[in-house]
């Protein structure tokens, strides 16, 4: 039911490309008060409130809010990092559980992964705590980070250790207090994944892991996935993402989302070439939403959301089960990021970058209270 019911809104979706306007609040989250904002990433818990992180030069930001995204509280500094990473899908990134909110970021100085955690609500952090456990494997600056059931953290990332980029992760049991000591989750046999797209992860309901990155083989840069059914300890075969493939001599900078339904289907969402492309798990071919770029998904109990960039003047491309078109939520947007709660029920919010550098802003929207 579904696959059935997801195939036919976006074969509407398809036929229906004029875009409309959204007349839903646009709610400033940071604006030119706090200069360079960028990158930011949200999540959303039980309760439905909304966190926001971002980066800012060297800061890292937090805010929240407790009405579903209708106001946000005065961004605070969570800790500073030398030569943060930042641009081209770096940055932050922001899970809650039950227990706690953790931010992870990445430093170009140090080149490590770290992650600081607050048990009252983002009032007080304690931290950084080092993820990756070799000193500057970590130094591309491109990870994800997932909270699944009990708690269950798992954070992955571009590694450098072994000379060649290759996928590792780590996870925390704790809330984020302690990382296990790391693990392979990828080695490609051309010796190298794509080295500039981010990796993406989400943890189901069952507490698989799930990790997407893009890859390089036989010349192709083709999206790959791979699942853990130990908690992070080891991973399966990976396998690849759709029927079609990108020959491509050069990195995209581009690395797509993921997200787990109520159900418990795995949906995901990336780019090749210039089309934005989603698939499940287990349904080999992929199905094509849109012209664009840097798209992100979030999937709840009545279907599943859509959002990308398209390339005519940043406009930020929304598809929603409850609208046949596409709506254009933005212009002048960049790097997009959405969620909604665990359970599915809760609002969906999408944040993003708007303007020019150095003049951004970090934008939300509540697409469903």
């Amino acid at each position: 039911m579904r696959l059935t019911y997801r195939l036919a809104f976006i074969v509407l979706t398809l036929t229906n490309l004029p875009f409309v306007s959204s007349a839903d609040p646009v709610v400033v989250v940071a604006d030119g008060r706090i200069p360079g904002s960028q990158q930011p990433r949200v999540a959303v818990d039980e309760r439905g409130s909304v966190y926001i992180t971002f980066g800012a030069n060297d800061d890292i930001y937090f805010s929240k809010s407790v009405d579903n995204g209708q106001e946000f509280s005065g961004p605070t500094k969570v800790g500073r990092i030398e030569k943060l990473s930042l641009g081209m899908r770096r940055g932050p990134r922001i899970v809650v559980s039950n227990e706690s909110i953790v931010i992870s970021a990445i430093g170009h100085s140090s080149g490590n992964l770290v992650a600081w955690r607050s048990d009252d609500g983002g009032d007080s952090w304690s931290g950084p705590v080092q993820v990756n456990d070799v000193e500057k494997s970590a130094r591309e600056g491109l990870h994800a980070m997932a909270c699944g059931p009990e708690g269950l953290l798992f954070c992955t990332w571009l590694d450098l250790r072994s000379g060649g980029t290759e996928i590792y992760g780590s996870r925390s049991v704790d809330g984020g207090k302690t990382w296990a000591s790391n693990s392979r989750v990828y080695r490609s046999p051309s010796g190298t994944v794509c080295e500039c797209c981010h990796p993406s992860v989400v943890i189901d309901r069952d507490q698989q892991i799930h990790v997407m990155w893009r890859n390089v083989l036989d010349g192709n840069r083709d999206m790959y996935l791979a699942t853990s059914d130990d908690r992070g300890d080891s991973f399966r075969t990976a396998r690849k993402l759709g029927l079609g493939s990108w020959p491509l001599n050069a990195c995209p900078m581009d690395g797509g989302e993921l997200a787990v339904s109520p159900e418990g289907d795995l949906i995901t969402i990336w780019r090749r070439n210039n089309q934005v492309f989603t698939a499940m798990l287990d349904q080999p071919a992929e199905i094509a939403i849109g012209l664009g770029e840097q798209p992100t998904v979030s999937a709840t109990a009545d279907g599943d959301y859509f959002a990308w960039l398209a390339r005519r003047h940043g406009d930020l491309m929304l598809a929603t089960p409850a609208h046949q078109k596409p709506e254009k939520v933005a212009t002048e947007a960049s790097d997009p990021d959405m969620a909604t709660s665990p359970t599915g029920t809760g609002p969906v919010v999408i944040v993003w970058e708007q303007g020019q550098k150095p003049n951004l802003s970090i934008l939300s929207k509540t697409i469903v209270p």
